[in-house]
């Protein structure tokens, strides 16, 4: 059974002003897989962020719903949706969401605080964390004292901790310089070979060259997706690249 279901998503939004209709889903379908590393890639407006949102969550199709373990994201009551994030998905921001008045430890322990977790048991998940990621000397730390890349490294921590069933990534490579970004992107590939499911959404081919498996959003809709199999990154960065160059000149025919 997938690990993550989105079935025949469909959204709708209605402007404020008007009343005038926008449609930034219009049927998304597709399976992810326990285990799987999946980037998501689109034009602006395609739908991506939209689609993120719905995954996490944050968001409610119009119609369609997710499954996450079998379970409909849709039945999940209100009160109780928070806790349901906290304690099966991690995130990972573009500009990182961390809070400058906490310390870069206590950043990282906010899901586990939130969640009545034991000081103790807090401590024990993050050591095996913090010496992965290579951030034991920033813990006692301000987010305003160390670099993006760390910074990352610390969302990334806080993302991980909880041990979620599935961590979702937007943009985390925006911020980035290229350095911090190569760094980034060998730890998310780490991370999946330790057993992590991600599912990225990104702009960055480059980015999107170390996932397994990359769809294409185009017009609201799962256009088109390619594996990497066997390629090498930058075999696969190719293949993204001229899928992309295909998918803009509208010389593709849907998947």
């Amino acid at each position: 059974m997938a690990l993550l279901e989105a079935q025949s998503l469909k959204k709708i939004y209605t402007t404020r002003f008007g009343g005038n209709q926008v449609q930034a889903l219009a049927n998304v379908s597709f399976d992810l897989e326990e285990g799987e590393y999946v980037a998501i890639m689109g034009e602006s407006g395609s739908g991506k962020t939209t689609l993120l949102n719905i995954l996490a969550a944050l968001d409610k199709p119009t119609s369609g719903q997710v499954l996450l373990g079998g379970k409909s994201l849709s039945g999940i009551k209100e009160k109780e949706l928070a806790a349901f994030r906290r304690n099966n998905l991690g995130f990972v921001f573009q500009d990182f969401n961390l809070l400058d008045n906490f310390s870069v430890k206590d950043n990282i322990f906010l899901p586990l605080v939130l969640g009545g977790k034991e000081y103790r048991e807090m401590e024990e998940r993050l050591q095996p964390i913090a010496r992965k990621l290579g951030i034991q000397e920033l813990l006692e730390k301000y987010p305003y004292e160390i670099s993006g890349g760390q910074k990352q490294r610390v969302a990334v921590a806080r993302a991980l901790i909880t041990n979620p069933q599935l961590v979702l990534a937007d943009e985390p490579t925006g911020a980035l310089d290229s350095r911090a970004t190569d760094s980034l992107l060998r730890i998310f590939n780490e991370i999946n070979e330790d057993g992590q499911t991600v599912l990225m959404v990104t702009h960055s081919t480059k980015a999107a060259s170390h996932a397994g498996r990359v769809l294409f959003i185009k017009d609201g809709e799962v256009f088109h997706q390619i594996y990497k199999g066997n390629s090498t990154n930058e075999q696969f960065y190719q293949k993204i690249s001229d899928t992309l160059t295909l998918l803009a000149t509208g010389n593709m025919k849907g998947a």
